[in-house]
C-alpha cells in the first residue's frame, strides 16, 4: 500500500510538472504561429478547443451537465461572463508574447495572487492577516517601481492579473469541472470565433489556408495546447498535497520570465529588476504564510479526522489534500478552510492558464481542487495559473 501511495505521488508530481511546465514554455509555441495575427491565433484556439473538449466528452460519455447548466440561467449567464474575460486574457496574452513583452505578460502572473486577495477583500468582504496585508503592499510598491521602469503602468500585467482575477472570481460561483468548463466557455466563444475566421478569409486575411498544411496544423494544435495541461493537471490535482501544488504554480511564471528575459533577449533595467524582487517577495511572505496557515490547519483538524476514520474504518481522504482538509475542503484567498473556497494562490493553485475553477470531476471522474483565474487553471496560461495562460 505504502508503495502504491509512493508511486501516486511521483505520478502526480510529474502530472504537475508537466502542466505547469507546459504553461510557462507556451511562449515558445504562440511565434511558431505567425504570420497569423494575434486576433487569428485567438479565434483558432477557441474553436479547436471546443472540437477538442467536445471529442474528450463524447469518449468518457459525459454530458449530463450541460443540461442542467441550460436549466440555470444565472450559472449560464455566468458561464458567459467568464467566457468574456479568458476571451481578454487570452487575446492579451497571444499579443504580449508575439509583441515582444513576454517579461511584462509574466509579471501578471506573478501579481495575479495579490490581486486576487485584494479583490477577495474589496468584493468579498474577507479578513487577511498582517503578513497578508504586508504582501498587498509590498505588491502595490512593487507596480508604482514598475511604472517608473517602464515610462507607464505595466497595462499588459495588469490586465493579465485582474482579468484572471475575475475569471476565478466567476469560476467560483460556477463550480464546473476543468474540461466541462472549458467545453461551456467555448461554445460560447465558437460563433464569433468562426465568424471572424470566415470573414477574415472573405476579406483574404487568413493564413490557415494560405500558409501550407504545416502552419494550418499549428494553428489546428492550439486546442490541444489549450486542453493538455489541464487534464495534467487534473490528474496532479488528485494525487498530491495542494500544498505542493500551490509551490509548484510558480513554476510557470518563472520560465515565462526566464524565457523572456534569456531567450527572447528582452531589456531589464534596475528599477525593473527592483520591482520583480519586490514582487517576489511579496509572494514568499504569502506563500509562508499560507503554508504556516495550512499546518496549524492540519494540526488542528487531525485528532477530529482520526476519530472520524475510528467510527468509519473505511474512510479515506482521497485528494490526498492538506492535512484533514478531505476531497473537497480547500484552501481559500485568505488561508481559511471552505469546501466550496478554491485554492488560490495564497496557498493554493493558480494557473496562468488556469481554466479549472472550483471543487469538481476531473476527466477520469476524481474529486479535484482546481483553481483560475485560473496559477488557471487557465488557464492560465499562469497559471493557469493559470492552464490559465495564455
Amino acid at each position: 500500500m505504502a508503495g502504491t501511495s509512493k508511486s501516486e505521488g511521483r505520478t502526480g508530481l510529474l502530472n504537475g510538472l508537466a502542466a505547469y511546465g507546459m504553461w510557462g514554455l507556451v511562449p515558445l509555441f504562440w511565434p511558431l504561429l505567425k504570420p497569423a495575427g494575434a486576433t487569428e491565433i485567438l479565434a483558432h484556439r477557441m474553436v479547436w478547443s471546443l472540437a477538442f473538449v467536445a471529442a474528450a466528452l463524447l469518449v468518457v460519455r459525459r454530458w449530463a451537465w450541460a443540461g442542467e447548466l441550460l436549466r440555470q440561467p444565472r450559472r449560464l449567464g455566468l458561464v458567459v461572463i467568464a467566457a468574456a474575460v479568458i476571451t481578454v486574457n487570452w487575446g492579451v496574452y497571444i499579443w504580449a508574447v508575439n509583441s515582444g513583452h513576454v517579461v511584462e505578460a509574466s509579471l501578471g502572473y506573478f501579481i495575479n495572487p495579490l490581486v486576487t486577495i485584494a479583490m477577495g477583500v474589496l468584493i468579498l468582504k474577507e479578513r487577511l492577516r498582517p503578513a497578508q496585508w504586508a504582501a498587498v503592499g509590498i505588491g502595490f510598491s512593487a507596480v508604482l517601481v514598475l511604472t517608473i521602469g517602464f515610462g507607464r503602468p505595466p497595462w499588459i500585467s495588469l490586465t493579465l492579473a485582474f482579468s484572471f482575477a475575475i475569471y476565478g472570481l466567476v469560476k467560483k460561483k460556477v463550480n464546473l469541472g476543468g474540461v466541462e468548463s472549458l467545453a461551456a466557455e467555448t461554445a460560447i466563444q465558437f460563433l464569433p470565433a468562426l465568424g471572424y475566421l470566415l470573414w477574415l478569409s472573405a476579406h483574404g486575411g487568413l493564413t490557415f489556408a494560405t500558409e501550407g498544411v504545416g502552419h494550418a496544423a499549428l494553428l489546428a494544435s492550439t486546442g490541444l495546447v489549450t486542453a493538455l495541461p489541464l487534464v495534467c493537471f487534473g490528474a496532479a490535482a488528485i494525487r498530491v498535497p495542494l500544498s505542493t501544488l500551490g509551490l509548484l504554480q510558480y513554476l510557470a511564471p518563472v520560465f515565462q520570465f526566464l524565457l523572456g528575459v534569456l531567450y527572447f533577449g528582452e531589456a531589464m533595467p534596475p528599477e525593473r529588476w527592483a520591482g520583480f524582487a519586490l514582487v517576489w517577495l511579496a509572494l514568499v511572505l504569502l506563500t509562508g504564510d499560507a503554508l504556516r496557515t495550512s499546518r496549524r490547519a492540519a494540526r488542528t483538524l487531525g485528532p477530529a479526522l482520526t476519530e472520524s476514520r475510528a467510527v468509519a474504518p473505511g474512510a479515506t481522504d482521497p485528494a490526498g489534500t492538506i492535512g484533514a482538509i478531505g476531497a473537497t475542503g480547500t484552501i481559500g484567498a485568505t488561508g481559511t478552510i471552505g469546501a466550496t473556497d478554491v485554492i488560490d494562490a495564497t496557498g493554493g493553485v493558480r494557473e496562468a492558464e488556469s481554466v479549472a475553477s472550483g471543487v469538481s470531476g476531473t476527466p477520469g471522474g476524481a474529486a479535484v481542487a482546481a483553481a483560475s483565474g485560473v496559477p488557471g487553471a487557465p488557464a492560465p496560461e499562469a497559471g493557469v495559473s493559470p492552464l490559465a495562460k495564455p
